[in-house]
């Protein structure tokens, strides 16, 4: 099984994270690719950023999608995910869905520690949009700026902690899901130092990619999901120009 993971920022440290976390996760025989967008923002942190993060990963997943048997947008928010859902051949996931997932597996109520106060508001639309809200605890962020995304877990890591179990002992979390690229791998270096469930969105989301692909699903060619439709286009990549023409193909 093949699976690529593709980073909409272009942090390269941020994607070293991913990949050591990603190949930590997957099942033996699985290979990870990850691949860091050529254009964007150091980290996704508000709505427009995640509309030019979106942009980069589907420039990428129409370019590297083919030989692969499932893609998954890394990074918190989920940007572009349901329009390469509609547009790619294979099984399409993200962090938050497939940590939401998971913490709904574990757990009533969820709360959310994310590496900024900006990105809360994006990230409740993001649990929203997910049909999540009543699940919800809380959304809780570090206050200090970011110098260095890369090395957010080393910094942060005991202000993250202390989030946490805030997120426990006043909202009533019974699951805690680390958010975002950059806290890939702190669940696991972090194991027993909170009183609930930890979620990890990168080994979440290449567990859920590999269930989708074990499921084998057939491709929607109708409902929301179904390719796009042909139409005229213009100053498209011809790998998105290609990816479009490919859904509709007879």
């Amino acid at each position: 099984m093949k699976l690529l993971l593709i980073n909409p920022n272009i942090s390269d440290s941020v994607s070293d994270l991913i990949r050591t976390e990603a190949t930590r996760s997957a099942s033996p025989g699985t290979e990870v690719t990850v691949l860091t967008a050529p254009f964007g923002v150091a980290y996704i942190e508000t709505r427009f950023e995640a509309l030019i993060g979106a942009y980069a990963a589907a420039e990428l997943a129409a370019q590297h999608h083919a030989g692969f048997d499932a893609v998954v947008v890394a990074a918190f928010g989920d940007p572009g995910l349901g329009g390469l859902r509609e547009a790619l051949p294979c099984p399409v996931t993200g962090l938050t869905e497939a940590a939401l997932a998971s913490a709904c597996l574990l757990g009533q109520r969820f709360s959310i520690v994310a590496i900024s106060q900006r990105i809360r508001p994006w990230y409740r639309e993001t649990v929203h949009a997910n049909g999540l809200t009543g699940r919800l605890a809380s959304i809780r962020g570090l206050d200090e700026a970011l110098s260095d995304i890369g090395s957010v877990q080393t910094d942060q890591s005991e202000r993250l902690v202390r989030l946490a179990q805030r997120c426990v002992d006043e909202d009533g979390a019974d699951v805690i899901v680390l958010a975002g690229a950059p806290l890939a791998g702190l669940a696991r270096s972090l194991a027993g130092r909170l009183p609930v469930p930890m979620v990890d969105g990168v080994s979440s989301a290449v567990r859920h990619a590999e269930s989708l692909v074990a499921l084998r699903p057939h491709r929607p060619t109708g409902g929301s999901f179904a390719p796009p439709p042909l139409k005229p286009n213009q100053g498209l990549s011809p790998a998105l120009s290609l990816l479009l023409a490919a859904g509709r193909a007879p």
